[in-house]
């Protein structure tokens, strides 16, 4: 026989997931008429609530969960500083988790943050997908996820459209005669890069084009600067876009030891800008990603989500960005 979930009671009375553990939890901001509803639906179902996630809704800590991945944690640390800002206001206690590589790992920290009794969770990895949530959404915990644009009934996302901002880029560049433009693989970014990739082969197809210039970079290789090396010996481009600054700089090294002149032969063009960017000769051209208020904006849905589900009407927040030219684009 099928054991009754909570998902098929929210599905009987045409309720969200959030509304039907509000019910079993007592909650009293529901109205008398969608609670009347469930408890049917319950009843009809024969649905019997689990006591231990029953016990983890009723609990509140006033404490959210921050997981961060431990290769990214230089560029999260105004993301970080954002979301504590408006923490403090409104006098939630943050607790840090990081992640180095696997699924396991992360299933491993879920599980430690569900027996924690956090009230929320916050994720900043680009690598996640929305699989990997279900066993925090099993629970009802409520989530943002910094990075990537998902939501549901207990998850929303504050993310930079990284397909868009590219796509603009590359269009006023192409417009201006530059076709040859490369992108050049960051096997710790795959979800980044793959969006990347995604707006340069749409603005290539709207130019009539093909993108072909994916620069890969064979796993035996222990880093971009040794294959680039080799790479600028009998390649050339116009345009390399690169997401982190060591790997704009590698690009720029290796490209001054072949002789190429920049800008005038070749633009370099990283998407996280950073401080070493507009500390290297020439200076990067970079982007500035609104990282503080990534996490401010972050923390406050999160909030909103805590009080009333229910209430938040977008739950997929879309940030803008500012492309900063310095002496390695013309």
């Amino acid at each position: 026989m099928k054991r009754i979930t909570i998902y098929d009671v929210a599905k009987e009375a045409d309720v969200s997931l959030a509304t039907v553990s509000r019910v079993i939890n007592g909650s009293e901001v529901v109205r008398e008429d969608t609670r009347v509803k469930v408890q049917e639906a319950i009843e009809k179902l024969g649905y019997k609530p689990n006591a231990i996630a029953q016990g983890l809704a009723l609990q509140k800590t006033t404490t959210i969960a921050l997981i961060v991945p431990e290769a990214s944690f230089f560029y999260t640390g105004q993301i970080i500083n954002g979301l504590i800002d408006v923490a403090k206001i409104y006098k939630y206690n943050i607790v840090l988790h990081t992640t180095t590589e696997g699924i396991t790992e992360m299933n491993d920290i879920i599980e430690t943050i569900i027996k924690s009794r956090v009230d929320g969770v916050v994720i900043f990895n680009d690598k996640l997908n929305k699989e990997e949530l279900n066993t925090l959404t099993n629970y009802q915990i409520p989530i943002v996820v910094i990075g990537n644009r998902m939501s549901d009934e207990t998850v929303g996302s504050v993310y930079v459209d990284y397909a868009k901002l590219i796509y603009d880029f590359a269009i006023e560049r192409i417009d201006r005669g530059m076709k040859n433009i490369a992108l050049v693989e960051d096997r710790k970014n795959p979800a980044m890069i793959k969006q990347l990739n995604d707006g340069l082969k749409k603005a290539y197809e709207e130019r009539g084009m093909e993108f072909k210039n994916y620069i890969e970079i064979p796993k035996e290789y222990r880093s971009s600067y040794l294959f680039l090396k080799e790479y600028f010996k009998d390649h050339k481009h116009e345009i390399i876009v690169t997401y982190r600054d060591s790997q704009a700089m590698a690009v720029l090294n290796t490209a001054k030891e072949a002789e190429i002149s920049i800008p005038d032969e070749l633009e370099i063009v990283c998407i996280l800008d950073s401080k070493y960017n507009a500390m290297a000769r020439p200076q990067i051209s970079g982007f500035k990603i609104p990282d503080y208020d990534l996490g401010a904006v972050a923390m406050r849905l999160l909030t909103k989500m805590l009080v009333d589900e229910e209430e938040v009407m977008d739950k997929e927040i879309e940030l803008s960005y500012i492309f900063t030219p310095r002496k390695s684009t013309k």
